[in-house]
């Protein structure tokens, strides 16, 4: 008998740079789960960026990360208690810092925005190789 995975993953949390690794590893294992391994790098890279503004530009650290397995690939979404939106600049490639939110459109296959009651949530989808669209 198959076992019920739960496609749907939700990890509330304080946004801080030490806990990122351990955050890439519980993304990376969730996504084993799913047979997503193609797409934990790119994962990790895009929740990453998605902690890290919340850490840097967010009045609260407190936010939730959400992790969806779909037909075609996977949607991850970081919500938090702050209204300003994410801006994608054209990246300073000498600067420490910038270039986050460029290397997410570049990576995910799609990606925005949501203002929610309470702040607003940033997702993005990847869209797995093997599947064609």
């Amino acid at each position: 008998m198959a076992e019920n995975i739960s496609q749907r993953y939700e990890l509330r949390l304080r946004a801080h740079p030490r806990i990122l690794a351990d955050i890439r590893r519980a993304v990376g294992a969730r996504l084993r789960l799913w047979g997503r391994e193609e797409l934990i790098s790119a994962a990790g890279m895009c929740v990453t960026e998605l902690l890290s503004n919340v850490h840097k530009h967010a009045a609260s650290p407190e936010c939730v990360l959400t992790l969806e397995n779909l037909p075609h690939g996977i949607q991850a979404a970081v919500s938090d208690t702050e209204s300003a939106l994410p801006v994608v600049k054209e990246p300073d490639f000498l600067s420490e810092s910038g270039r986050g939110m460029f290397l997410l459109s570049k990576t995910a296959h799609g990606w925005g925005t949501d203002l929610t009651p309470t702040g607003k949530t940033v997702w993005f989808t990847l869209r797995a190789e093997a599947v064609e669209p």
